[in-house]
């Protein structure tokens, strides 16, 4: 496919498999619309654009999560307002709606932030290490308070939803937006690259003005608006309809790595694999370990450090946004178990490229 790209010189933003990538990944997701962007930030920043987020407005935002759906609120002039973590490491929605009932008041039609007296205009639930958050309540008492939705799914593609109100659905098509990400080290990558996930036909049409650089008229170069140049490239989406065809086998080896870690971990004193939603089908992106001190007798860091001595490339969970210099003086409400989740948790390798032998070297390590 890259190569027929090559060939016939269809190398940026334009040509037949940015299309192709788009309706295919529309048609597995169940979305009506879907908007390639050059990453999934990007995706993010006009997503939320879109659910009009302006300046001077809060949105709501798992403190645990990687740092681009923070930044993308701050891109749009907004200040994100912190929320903790569940058992399955995305936003507390129960702490979230009870925030919103207890320090907001909604007047004309509009969420307001008792103590910033600030617009709260969206909340980005993210679905961490592929993990679906649960939305139900979430979705029908947003709607109620005129707060827009925006999933960010970019780690969570091949996540389905299997029970209540979203059975069926797939993460990010929940919302009124949703964004997927194809980084490097997604599930399937484009190098790069981004989607927004929409079923309105007004959002999918301004996504695409907006992120060809806003062109009202792309012979003579007149724009109304401020755009973007977040448009993949041809190239890219060409490595993306690949990638998808694929996927089928990434999601089949996810779950093998998942199930080789979980059996294993379950009989190492002090070390438990973190449990993942049973009302989604769970596409394993990531496996977290979680580490009890005590039992074990080595904490986070000694274990990281044994890893890495042998070679086994490990990661933490990222510092939580609320804490980080940029984010410090935003509004953050009663974090607690994310800070918990931080300390004692690690991310083992899960590429779908490992090897049983690689995986049972991790294993081996964690035994010793």
């Amino acid at each position: 496919y890259i190569k027929e790209c090559l060939d016939t010189s269809w190398v940026s933003s334009a040509g037949k498999y940015v299309d192709l990538f788009e309706q295919n990944i529309a048609n597995y997701t169940g979305s009506k619309y879907a908007v390639a962007c050059v990453n999934g930030t990007s995706a993010l920043q006009v997503a939320l654009r879109l659910a009009g987020v302006g300046r001077g407005d809060e949105v709501i935002v798992p403190t645990l999560t990687f740092i681009a759906p923070v930044n993308s609120i701050v891109y749009n002039g907004a200040t994100p307002v912190f929320m903790d973590s569940d058992e399955y490491y995305n936003i507390d929605f129960e702490k979230t709606i009870r925030f919103i009932k207890e320090e907001t008041i909604f007047n004309n039609g509009k969420t307001y932030n008792e103590t910033s007296k600030k617009r709260i205009s969206a909340i980005v639930p993210v679905h961490v290490w592929g993990n679906a958050v649960w939305l139900d309540e979430v979705v029908q008492f947003c709607d109620k308070r005129n707060i827009v939705v925006v999933e960010d799914a970019s780690e969570s593609l091949g996540t389905v939803y299997t029970e209540k109100n979203f059975k069926g659905h797939h993460t990010g098509t929940i919302g009124k937006l949703g964004c997927l990400s194809f980084n490097g080290n997604k599930i399937i990558t484009t190098g790069g690259g981004g989607m927004i996930l929409t079923d309105d036909d007004e959002l999918e049409e301004k996504a695409r003005y907006l992120t060809t650089q806003a062109k009202d008229d792309p012979v003579r170069y007149i724009h109304h608006e401020i755009g973007y140049n977040f448009r993949l490239t041809n190239i890219q989406a060409a490595l993306g309809v690949a990638q998808l065809e694929q996927l089928p086998v990434f999601l089949k080896r996810k779950k093998e790595i998942h199930r080789q870690y979980v059996n294993a971990v379950e009989t190492i004193e002090g070390l438990t694999m973190a449990v993942v939603p049973d009302y989604a089908d769970n596409n394993h992106w990531m496996n977290l370990l979680q580490i009890d001190r005590a039992i074990y007798g080595m904490d986070r860091e000694g274990l990281m450090a044994k890893l890495v001595k042998n070679d086994v490339q490990i990661r933490p969970v990222w510092a939580l946004n609320h804490l980080q210099k940029p984010y410090k003086n935003c509004h953050s409400y009663k974090i607690e178990r994310a800070i918990e989740l931080v300390e004692k948790s690690l991310c083992l390798p899960s590429s779908t490229n490992l090897g049983d032998g690689e995986i049972q070297k991790v294993i081996d390590i964690l035994n010793g």
